[in-house]
């Protein structure tokens, strides 16, 4: 389904009047940095998409049809609620970087693949856990304002609670690991633009050849979870690699997942532009996979700015 910024305006108005937003007249952080503008930039690109997102799952399906889908009473004014807190986002990270002299990215045109409110659901819970670990990465580059980490946090608590309550909702734990999984902006960047078909601005950003996780599909329920072994499937396009590679060379999955380093395993040839690797041990909630030479040895940072061959793909283990 493609959403246009002329849509998502106006989409939540109704719900707007019956949940109106208090305005309160607070001094907003600074920005001191380069890099507190592009952590920002990238934050916003981020709140865009979300709100699209979730302006789509509250206009495109009635109340009966949630609940004819197993939701609970209620759940798609929630996703309207949701909605808003997005647009509230947007329009804080907006007025700091305004305020500081910055022109906010705009927003861009989406389309997201669902098509029933429980395919909107499991889309929504890959997309938020994509931001919540945009949050997670990018507040540890915001060490120089103590002020704007204040703010970010405030938003990755918030973030972290529509997160817990679609899954809720999905009949999965709403806290399914004891760590969330923190995102480089590179990686953050290139997962949330997946979804766009059209951007009057892109961040300076690198962009990186695309890595398509084809199998297994998650349980309904996200219960059980994937089980240790289990074969993950991964397609590329080998001619779109930013370096040659030796077609005989052995190919590893890096999977980024809780606070520990990344996981690397060896893949096994599935044919041309195709590999499968096990999911290894101790892994839960979402991990992000990307396509190495490297067998090991590499942090997140490390891999996201010279290890990645393809990817990263999110892949929901639990």
């Amino acid at each position: 389904m493609i959403f246009s910024a002329a849509f998502v305006a106006t989409a939540l108005l109704p719900l707007a009047f019956s949940h109106p937003v208090e305005k309160r007249q607070n001094a907003l952080p600074p920005v001191n940095s380069a890099v507190d503008e592009l952590v920002l930039q990238l934050a916003l690109y981020q709140e865009h998409l979300e709100f699209s997102l979730y302006t789509g799952g509250f206009e495109n399906f009635t109340d009966a049809q949630y609940t004819a889908a197993g939701f609970p009473p209620g759940f798609r004014e929630n996703v309207g609620v949701i909605a808003q807190h997005e647009a509230v986002h947007a329009q804080t990270i907006s007025t700091i970087l305004s305020d500081a002299g910055f022109t906010p990215i705009p927003p861009c045109t989406y389309q997201f693949p669902y098509t029933d409110p429980k395919s909107f659901v499991d889309l929504a819970n890959m997309i938020t856990s994509v931001g919540i670990g945009a949050y997670i990465g990018g507040g540890s580059l915001l060490t120089d304002d103590p002020e704007l980490i204040t703010a970010a946090s405030s938003i990755l608590t918030v973030e972290a609670r529509h997160d817990a309550y679609l899954r809720t909702g999905l009949g999965a734990s709403p806290f399914p690991t004891s760590f969330d999984t923190a995102l480089t902006t590179v990686f953050a960047y290139n997962l949330a633009r997946m979804f766009v078909v059209q951007c009057p601005q892109e961040l300076n950003i690198t962009g990186l050849p695309k890595l398509n996780f084809v199998s297994p599909a998650p349980s309904p329920n996200l219960q059980p979870p994937i089980a240790a072994g289990t074969p993950l499937q991964f397609t590329f396009d080998p001619s779109t690699f930013f370096v040659p590679v030796d077609p005989n060379a052995p190919l590893y999955i890096g999977l980024v997942n809780q606070v520990t380093n990344v996981t690397f395993v060896e893949t096994t040839s599935c044919g041309t532009g195709c590999v499968t690797a096990p999911v290894p041990a101790g892994l839960g909630n979402v991990a992000f996979a990307v396509l190495s030479t490297f067998g090991g040895g590499l942090n997140e940072n490390q891999i996201s700015e010279f290890g990645t061959l393809a990817g990263p793909a999110e892949v929901v283990l639990s």
